[in-house]
């Protein structure tokens, strides 16, 4: 029997959102002031960092399988912030509070600061129809 590989893990899925997330924080910081599009970038944040932080425990999982406890321990406190982040964003983009989403993607992009994006990415525009989908979460 071969082995079964998945090819849409919980890292290439993270690797994916953090570049839309720091591809989304750029665009962010060129939008002169808040409208439709700013809407969509923002709340495609906090989504992207929901799902982020949803990945953490199926990337630990294999580790702790093979008792690398400290190994897991160390990758969950590293992304941590992602939690905290999203529900950050999800509240100031909800409160439609400008400042703090400045904030809040400005934290973000410090901590996604070694993420590469190229300018001939590949990633298209994934927030489009994010605000939406947010306000229908809610």
């Amino acid at each position: 029997m071969s082995r079964i590989i998945n090819p849409d893990s919980a890292g290439k899925e993270r690797s994916r959102l953090s570049r839309g997330v720091v591809l989304a924080v750029r665009e962010l910081a060129k939008q002169s002031g808040p409208g439709a599009e700013a809407r969509d970038l923002a709340a495609f944040i906090a989504l992207a960092l929901e799902v982020i932080a949803r990945t953490i425990e199926a990337s630990v999982g294999a580790w702790e399988k093979r008792g690398y406890w400290v190994k897991a321990d160390r990758f969950r406190m590293d992304w941590s912030w992602a939690a905290l982040y999203a529900r950050k964003m999800r509240q100031a983009v909800l409160d439609e509070d400008w400042v703090g989403v400045a904030q809040v993607a400005a934290q973000t992009a410090e901590k996604l600061g070694k993420v590469n994006v190229l300018d001939r990415h590949h990633l298209g525009e994934p927030w489009v129809g994010a605000w939406q989908e947010l306000r229908s979460q809610k």
